[in-house]
């Protein structure tokens, strides 16, 4: 009951401040005096008005560059998009900070910022990942700038995350040729996930699937090509064995090897007969 009461008090009490908040800006906004603008925006800023802060910063930047608290206004101007989610345009201005005020003791801050907005704007797995690639790319060219800052083992741990959700993606397209049992395509998908993941936890399965077209694509092919790739299913198969010798699907792959080997035999006496 006396929270309740304690709440409310201070409700009732935040009331005159914040319709002074809120006169302070309408003031600001029809001021001419840039000072007095720039006075009132810090301290939108520091109660976190980031709309009205940065809207008040618009208009007070062109005519305070070079000045001692631009420096400032800018860092704070694109903190206060990125604290309203808009990530497009933080990256562009903590870009835009690091770009002018390169010797500034904040330009590391705003390079990693720069590249961090771009991570959040980094959509889900089964989306076009061009924003991704574009994370991934700014925090590698930190990392290049910054080998030792206090970010560095954050931003190698989202390029990781990152990276995973790009082997994602591709996975899912990969196995979206197989599901629609396109074969050819599926296995130059899953050859290309191979090369461009190694290191990937989906590696054992796209292998495997890789081998299961190979021989549905012989399966399925006119008579003058079965051979050849019966025997590319063989040479899958031994690779495969070689690299996972206690697979899951090791009873799946001996038998696709398997019928290869007999599919290849039959070829061979119809080759001697």
């Amino acid at each position: 009951m006396h929270k309740n009461k304690l709440k409310l008090l201070i409700g009732v009490m935040m009331i005159p401040l914040l319709s002074s908040c809120a006169t302070e800006y309408r003031k600001a906004q029809k001021s001419t005096d840039n000072e007095y603008k720039y006075q009132v925006a810090m301290d939108l800023y520091q109660n976190e008005k980031w709309y009205k802060a940065n809207n008040l910063f618009e208009q007070i930047m062109p005519a305070m560059r070079g000045t001692e608290e631009a420096e400032d206004m800018q860092f704070k101007y694109a903190y206060g998009c990125y604290n309203q989610k808009q990530y497009t345009m933080s990256s562009h201005y903590f870009k835009n900070f690091y770009q002018t005020y390169s010797r500034s003791d904040k330009a590391e801050e705003a390079m990693y910022m720069s590249a961090y907005s771009l991570k959040e704007e980094s959509p889900r797995e089964e989306l076009d990942q061009s924003s991704t690639r574009e994370a991934i790319s700014a925090l590698q060219g930190f990392l290049n700038r910054y080998p030792d800052s206090k970010y560095a083992p954050e931003a190698t741990k989202i390029i990781d995350d990152l990276q995973d959700k790009l082997a994602s993606k591709s996975y899912l397209i990969a196995k979206q040729y197989y599901q629609l049992r396109r074969w050819k395509a599926a296995m130059v998908a899953f050859e290309n996930f191979r090369k461009d993941y190694p290191d990937s936890k989906y590696n054992e399965e796209i292998a495997y699937l890789r081998l299961e077209s190979s021989h549905t694509l012989a399966d399925v092919s006119t008579y003058n090509k079965k051979e050849e790739r019966y025997q590319t299913t063989v040479k899958l198969y031994e690779g495969f064995i070689d690299k996972y010798p206690e697979s899951t699907y090791l009873k799946s792959a001996e038998k696709l090897y398997s019928d290869a080997l007999v599919q290849l035999e039959k070829i061979a006496k119809n080759k001697n007969s």
